[in-house]
């Protein structure tokens, strides 16, 4: 295998487990994003793979290799930080092939190797500037080129674009994704920020409490979420939750929640299997169908952002959020009908939390 491959790694500090049994596969050119809530393990599994943290059991593999027992300088890796991790003192021409020269590298080879990235991410008038003559994005790409001149087998990234503006981070997302269309080489991404995670990766891994949730395509984690953590994590508006059972209605399956039913159109047939038994049901907002065929339900506020609208409501005595188009009007305190699109919602065992469907 010529990507990463984590096989039980587990860490312990002072006998308290913060990760237990991971295991994991990544193939080589994908760009795997690591995503959870703050201390859920996810930048300490980037330190394990880089080996900045020693792993209290299991083995880590880099291109075949067994890298578990070797320094961070031996398991051919690049590391780009949250701080940039600049030298102040030096252009950005000896901040990018200063590894290179660590190396040994000839100077004619690292002026090489330095416009070419220069070019790729196209600070080549910025080379013969002091990082404090860069803006915060420009830091960001140097950091980067620093990584890239080096040409590891793997490129791990913890949250680097956390240090920047709103804008500045969607530039950069596109940065990113063009290079590693361009490059095609493994990358391990630490975010807490979902849309980085849905943009960027060609698969995420959710963690939880040191734990794997989910690991699957950014389209399978949204809409095919495998617990309820992974669902109310995912996703803003978060997913709605009713508890409640499914029951027959008309020719049709509703989800009766004790205080009226809604009617759902188009759940999977294997979905009868499942009536008059307790569930969850995860609906996210534009899962919510405004339709005259619909059930009643009370506006309590509309929200609207441009493209869309989040309109708040209560139904069948749960508060749920909405999304539709700009072009409908809602009044607070007024009515609406309103479905569930039975074919994309979740249904959650109620104990354990795990998807039944």
């Amino acid at each position: 295998m010529n990507g990463v491959e984590l096989r039980g790694v587990t860490k312990a500090y002072s006998g308290l487990t913060v990760m237990e049994n991971i295991n994991l596969e990544i193939e080589d050119g994908a760009f795997l994003v690591l995503l959870g809530p703050s201390g859920c393990g996810k930048s300490t599994l980037l330190n394990m793979i880089a080996g900045l943290e020693p792993v209290t059991d299991g083995s880590i593999h880099i291109a075949g290799r067994d890298v578990t027992a070797l320094e961070p300088d031996e398991r051919d890796i690049a590391m780009v930080f949250q701080s940039y991790a600049l030298y102040p003192t030096m252009s950005v021409r000896r901040n990018i092939g200063f590894g290179l020269k660590m190396r040994g590298m000839p100077k004619a080879d690292i002026d090489n190797r330095v416009g070419e990235i220069g070019e790729l991410l196209q600070i080549s008038p910025l080379l013969d500037r002091k990082p404090s003559q860069l803006s915060g994005g420009q830091q960001q790409r140097v950091a980067i080129g620093r990584a890239l001149v080096r040409e590891p087998s793997v490129f791990l990234f913890d949250e680097p674009l956390s240090n920047l503006d709103a804008k500045l981070r969607a530039d950069m997302r596109v940065e990113l994704k063009r290079l590693h269309e361009r490059l095609g080489r493994t990358i391990v991404y630490v975010t807490h920020d979902q849309i980085e995670a849905m943009t960027l990766a060609t698969r995420v891994v959710v963690l939880d409490k040191g734990h794997i949730q989910q690991a699957d395509t950014p389209e399978n984690v949204y809409r095919r979420p495998a617990n309820r953590f992974v669902a109310s994590f995912v996703g803003a508006p978060t997913m709605n939750f009713m508890d409640g059972k499914l029951v027959q209605y008309g020719d049709g399956i509703a989800f009766d929640g004790g205080m009226g039913q809604l009617p759902m159109a188009g759940l999977p047939a294997k979905a009868r299997d499942l009536i008059g038994q307790s569930i969850t049901l995860g609906a996210r907002p534009e899962h919510l169908m405004f339709d005259d065929t619909g059930v009643n339900a009370r506006v309590l506020l509309a929200e609207p952002t441009g493209p869309d609208q989040y309109v708040r409501l209560t139904v069948a005595g749960t508060e749920v959020t909405a999304r539709t188009g700009p072009e409908q009007q809602f009044k607070s305190g007024g009515d609406a009908r309103i479905m569930v699109d039975g074919a994309r919602v979740s249904l959650f065992d109620p104990q354990s939390g795990r998807a039944m469907l």
